[in-house]
């Protein structure tokens, strides 16, 4: 006989119980008083043909922890244990939404030899003295769960079991479109969530007139998967006529020198192709594999193997969902990684994300926005999740603040894997198996591509909670060893094609893979969590966890037999054909027939008018000068506490970054866990080859110019993997722009200036591009109600429409190779009496190529063991830089600034600045060659005494220890 049961696990003591300590203290942060405890206990509910002695049993050997936790059983017809001297909530998962620890929780019992049908969890709270209702659920929506998918109850939640989903029954529905106006489409497209132009939209109309039909919904929601942002790439690709200030490089006829307010007007064909991909082509760099034609770019890492490198974002679904959002961003880009070429190993992770300010007035917040502490906290714990479970490294980083991030944080999510070169290409061919590999598919996920196409309001969270995703990273896991079991058969490669079901689902997957042959689909053979989906909805959902392989027919025992010996789901849901064209059926009904042509090609290109010119702005790290000791030492521990410069330990610490075992150069490096400038691993354990990965991100700069922004993200990318040993010369970047609404002609040219100035800064560094992705109107439309509650510093940036637009960000992800990892360097301080000597190169484009040579210079010195420390200056200037390489070792520094000028320069973050330790004592700067040397000032010395000792002209500007030095960086995210 079926039947329900409540198993609560609590903690054995109460001082057991971080869970519920931190979400009393966040309470207490974000200004709810009176409550004094909180204590946290987790819930599992089993339905199915068990008795008390059986549950006993699952709950002793699989729920708790013997030594920390105990449990309590409540049957269905039991009264459950009443709160004690407090008032209890519950949160539990909505209907329909993913439980990953529910569905291990029933793998395992049925490992156990016990029948069960579902498992469900929640998580229960009792808060003491227990407040009203009104302000326990406010508490609940505002610190424990996201309304997007959870439900709180206050009290209990009856124990029974879940509402059942009836069956679906097949009704192939038709969208009228052949008679729409412009109006009328453009009505459609927002109210079916397509987030398509007029324009897209009469192309579409147009081509079922030429039909004669009308489309099918399963086929409109092709198009607006296929065509959306997310996916093509629109912007970037658009043909753009740029009016505005000159860019300042050489190819720009009217010169840097114009006269103020001059404009020029200059058409881009193709953004994407005219910049970052023509840096790529003109460079033609032998050692790039495959680049801007995959899932994931790669270039050569030895004879034998390739290096695949790939940085998504997930800005709109964390938004609304950090755990989840952030969690399916990594699982996204492994995924990226794993379905790049025939398959390659991930081997390391990265992320860099830009929150609004944790300490933001709670108050000042508007409808529709989640506080930025609980979002960080949030998309720390999903990016930290995904990648330990997965067994993946995180090796490198970044986190930045600002207030206009605070209705679209980025996250940017990045895996760099490691594939046999015979293997880095793919086709699926006429006559293959469509095999879907993995998760099953469920509501989750649905429009999540066309969403992240559009700008957020403060009603999203409810109208695109079917957006986010929930992923379960044991599932990808074991996906991913199968698939390679697949890949390294003894009788070759299984599969001749593979690619990951991301955006857009299946119609993205198969409609990509059978893009130059044909497909054809049997939806009711997909492999669904539970019953009742449409057709159309089992099309497009971004359900997580699932690839997509095209399987020769004579392979097909050999490979499904591999994925059921782990326990891993694959279907045969259709084949490849050589009629180009996407037919879809249910139940032997033909639910969506498309010509592949039309799918991916008639997507009209649009002409974009772009306008750019100079205001006046002052990037938000600048400080007034202080040029003496009353001035200097207050200012060097302001800059050291600054969200953006101070220790992101709290982040790092909850990353695994030394699974796989080749971790070389971590996040925090020296004796006193300073700053790492970039990561370095082993890809082969059986080597000393390695791979450098940094990046460079200046979102401040594009205040003042977005052409400088990207010259000094690619600039800080390349510094960064230079300090630690990579080769200049064997460095791939890639790029991620994260921009406000392109739509807007001003946005869309500082997104120009971004390009050429990347471009520019790539051509002239000789870095090729090899893959990227961008990430469109991050803006958050603000209730007209709510602008007063604004912190005048947003108010202030407010649009003209009354958006928070976010500011211009470019990403720039760099991969070098380390020709030996036992010739690393790492930034903390190695010996007392060591010269310290500052690398600065002139600001501008007349100094790229000096710059060029620079960077070339300092790398070969670095790598030939002359240089036995180096830190790149940047967020901060040089002060900071100096302070932070004396608390990664523990030693101090002696500084004069005597030849620095102007005496400003101390805090600049300019690019091509490093500040080195000599490995001798007695290097003379002959050692510095060519440029270098010109450009190369001695400034001081390291000292065996742990303070930091600054003087100009013989007077002393600071003379700190580094132990507070080290406690003022260390303490605003000391969490």
């Amino acid at each position: 006989m079926t039947t329900s049961w409540r198993v609560e696990v609590l903690p054995r003591q109460t001082g057991l119980d971080s869970h519920g300590h931190d979400v009393l203290q966040t309470i207490r942060e974000m200004g709810f008083a009176g409550v004094e405890s909180v204590a946290s206990s987790r819930l599992f509910v089993l339905d199915g043909p068990l008795d008390r002695p059986a549950v006993e049993r699952i709950a002793a050997e699989l729920l708790t922890d013997p030594l920390t936790e105990r449990f309590e059983l409540t049957g269905r017809d039991e009264a459950i244990r009443p709160a004690t001297g407090g008032t209890s909530v519950e949160i539990h998962l909505k209907p329909g939404v993913m439980d990953p620890v529910a569905a291990s929780t029933r793998l395992a019992i049925r490992d156990l030899g016990l029948e069960i049908d579902e498992v469900r969890t929640a998580r229960r709270y009792v808060f003491s003295p227990g407040p009203d209702e009104p302000a326990l659920r406010t508490i609940a929506a505002g610190v424990l769960a996201n309304d997007c998918i959870e439900q709180i109850f206050v009290g209990a939640r009856p124990v029974g079991p879940a509402p059942q989903t009836d069956p679906y029954k097949l009704e192939l529905r038709h969208v009228p479109i052949r008679s729409l106006d412009d109006e009328a489409l453009a009505r459609l497209s927002r109210d079916g969530h397509l987030f398509l132009s007029v324009e897209e939209m009469r192309a579409i109309r147009d081509y079922y007139q030429r039909q004669g039909r009308e489309p099918t919904d399963l086929e409109l929601e092709t198009l607006a998967q296929t065509w959306s942002e997310h996916c093509v790439h629109k912007t970037l690709r658009s043909r753009i006529v740029y009016r505005g200030a000159p860019m300042p490089n050489g190819d720009d006829p009217s010169g840097s020198d114009d006269p103020p307010g001059r404009t020029v007007e200059v058409c881009y064909e193709n953004l994407l192709g005219d910049t970052f991909a023509a840096v790529t082509h003109k460079l033609a760099r032998p050692w790039c594999i495959s680049v801007f034609e995959d899932n994931a770019g790669i270039i050569e890492f030895d004879d034998e193997f390739g290096l695949a490198f790939k940085v998504e974002t997930h800005n709109h679904p964390s938004a609304i969902e950090p755990y989840g959002g952030a969690a399916t961003g990594i699982g996204g880009v492994v995924r990226d990684i794993i379905g790049c070429g025939l398959a390659a190993k991930p081997i390391a992770n990265t992320d860099v994300f830009c929150f609004g300010p944790p300490d933001y007035p709670m108050d000042k917040l508007p409808r529709g926005v989640l506080h930025p502490r609980r979002v960080m906290k949030g998309v720390v714990s999903g990016v930290r999740d995904y990648g330990n479970r997965m067994g993946i490294p995180t090796v490198n980083g970044a986190v930045y603040f600002d207030e206009r991030y605070l209705g679209n944080p980025l996250v940017y999510c990045g895996t760099l894997g490691l594939i046999p070169k015979t293997l880095a290409f793919k086709a699926a061919r006429s006559g293959d198996l469509i095999v879907v590999v993995g998760g099953r598919t469920g509501r989750d996920g649905i429009h999540g591509a066309t969403f992240s196409s559009a700008e957020l309001t403060d009603s999203h969270a409810d109208e695109f909670s079917h957006a986010v995703q929930i992923g379960n990273a044991i599932t990808e896991k074991k996906m991913l060893d199968t698939i390679l079991q697949a890949r390294d058969h003894p009788d070759g490669c299984l599969y001749s094609d593979i690619t990951d079901c991301g955006a857009g689902g299946l119609s993205s997957a198969v409609g990509e893979t059978g893009q130059a042959i044909g497909a054809e689909v049997d939806l009711e053979t997909v492999p669904l969590k539970y019953a009742g989906l449409r057709y159309d909805e089992i099309w497009i959902s971004e359900a997580q966890e699932r690839m997509v392989l095209a399987v020769p027919p004579a392979n097909r025992d050999k490979i499904l037999a591999i994925f059921a010996a782990e326990d891993v789901e694959a279907t045969i849901i259709g084949r490849y054909t050589d009629v180009k064209r996407l037919t879809v059926r249910y139940e032997g009904t033909v639910v969506g027939q498309l010509e592949m042509a039309f799918l991916h090609e008639g997507i009209p290109k649009s002409t974009r008018t772009a306008e750019w010119s100079p205001i006046e702005a002052t990037p938000a790290t600048s400080a007034e000068p202080s040029r003496n000791r009353q001035g200097a030492e207050p200012e060097l521990k302001r800059r050291l506490s600054h969200l953006n410069v101070a220790s992101k330990e709290w982040v790092i610490r909850q990353y695994d970054h030394e699974v796989q075992g080749g971790s070389v150069v971590k996040p925090l490096v020296g004796p006193g866990d300073g700053p790492g400038d970039a990561a370095v691993i082993r890809p082969r354990l059986d080597s000393d080859r390695g791979v450098a990965i940094g990046c460079g991100l200046c979102p401040h700069v594009s205040d003042v110019d977005p052409y400088w922004m990207a010259v000094a993200a690619v600039d800080e990318a390349l510094r960064n993997v230079i300090c630690v040993g990579g080769d200049p010369e064997r460095t791939a970047i890639l790029d991620n722009s994260c921009w406000g609404r392109t739509d807007h002609p001003r946005q869309l040219g500082g997104l120009v200036r971004a390009c050429q100035g990347a471009h520019d800064a790539a051509m002239t560094y000789g870095l090729p591009f090899i893959s990227g992705k961008d990430s469109l109107n991050n803006e958050f439309a603000i209730d007209p109600a709510d602008v007063k509650r604004l912190t005048d510093t947003l108010r202030a940036h407010l649009t003209d429409t009354g958006r928070i637009a976010i500011p211009q960000t470019l990403l720039i992800s760099a991969i070098a190779i380390v020709d030996d990892v036992n010739r690393c360097v790492t930034i903390d301080l190695k010996r007392p009496t060591r010269p310290l000597v500052l690398v600065r190169c002139p600001v501008g484009v007349e100094g790229l190529a000096t710059s060029h040579a620079v960077h070339r210079d300092v790398s070969r010195n670095i790598r030939s063991g002359a240089v036995s420390a180096a830190h790149d200056v940047s967020d901060g200037g040089l002060l900071v830089a100096a302070a932070e390489m004396c608390i990664a070792s523990g030693l101090g520094a002696t500084i004069s600034l005597d030849a620095v000028d102007p005496p400003d320069a101390v805090w600049a973050e300019d690019t091509c600045t490093y500040l080195l330790e000599l490995a001798e004592p007695d290097v003379p700067l002959v050692w510095l060659s060519g440029d270098l040397a010109r450009h190369a000032t001695p400034i001081g010395h390291v000292q065996q005494t742990p303070r930091l000792k600054v003087t100009r002209d013989a007077e002393t500007l600071i003379d700190l220890p580094i132990d507070e030095l080290a406690g003022v960086w260390r303490s605003p995210l000391a969490w």
